[in-house]
């Protein structure tokens, strides 16, 4: 199996390309562009849709032929304000020129052709609350299941304070048995504040198989091939994670821990 944490290559351009191919596994694909002002990115999505986010900073966008204008609000990821994100289908192509410094983010899965290009965001993208006590953290659904906007790709941003955990209890989505579990992998694109800052995840199986626990940096990606993967952010470090996941159906159905499960239970009653 691939090594599950992913460094970036470097400052500038593409510093993310990790697709189902060099993963090792079957749908998901994410890539990471940092670019400077004037500085441009173009790709053709193929048998892929894709999703772009604008983590950071401004951007001309165009998909399909259409021209999207300057798109993106928010300057440090951190303000927690709604991202900006186009939709592209597969069989089109999209591009970006940066007008500021942009951190902009490519989220692919196998397309279908089911959605024409379109904006996400920022309306109707909401900080919510989830979780309570060290387990709070909050969420920005960009393309969840409830949002009709893809035939494949589930995304979604989280923020977990610093002394917190998220995708915490431990759960895991690695078969395919709706409506009971879904089979989903998942990437995680990790930023902290302070930017020296570190966090903590483990991605682990019941049986032992896999158990890997990495320190992650600001710009990591960490690999959810199978397996409970939760995150922990140190005292006096925020913890930013933008989620890919993909898999047969468009579905998030997960199982904790079985010796986790009770933390779930405690904090959502009757569920």
């Amino acid at each position: 199996m691939p090594d599950l944490l992913e460094k970036p290559k470097g400052t500038r351009g593409k510093v993310h390309d990790i697709t189902p191919e060099s993963a090792g596994w079957g749908y998901v694909g994410f890539g990471l562009y940092r670019l400077a002002p004037g500085e441009s990115a173009a790709e053709v999505t193929g048998d892929r849709e894709v999703i772009l986010v604008l983590v950071e900073g401004k951007a001309r966008l165009s998909a399909g032929g259409a021209d999207y204008g300057e798109m993106g609000e928010r300057m440090d990821v951190f303000e927690k304000t709604p991202p900006h994100c186009l939709y592209v289908p597969n069989g089109s192509d999209w591009a970006a020129e940066a007008t500021t410094d942009c951190t902009l983010a490519i989220c692919t899965a196998p397309g279908k052709g089911g959605h024409p290009a379109r904006r996400i965001g920022p309306e109707g993208i909401v900080l919510t609350q989830r979780g309570q006590g060290a387990n709070t953290r909050f969420i920005n659904n960009i393309a969840m299941e409830g949002e009709d906007y893809c035939d494949s790709l589930l995304v979604t941003e989280v923020f977990t304070p610093q002394g917190n955990w998220s995708s915490y209890p431990p759960h895991r989505h690695d078969e395919d048995d709706f409506p009971n579990i879904t089979y989903l992998e998942e990437s995680y694109y990790h930023r902290l504040n302070p930017a020296q800052g570190y966090g903590h995840q483990r991605v682990f199986t019941e049986d032992g198989s896999l158990d890997q626990t990495m320190s992650v940096a600001n710009h990591d990606v960490v690999l959810v091939p199978k397996g409970h993967h939760p995150c922990g952010a140190p005292y006096g470090y925020e913890m930013y994670y933008l989620n890919v996941m993909a898999g047969p159906l468009r579905k998030w159905r997960f199982k904790n821990h079985p010796d986790h499960d009770w933390i779930y239970r405690r904090d959502n009653p009757g569920a």
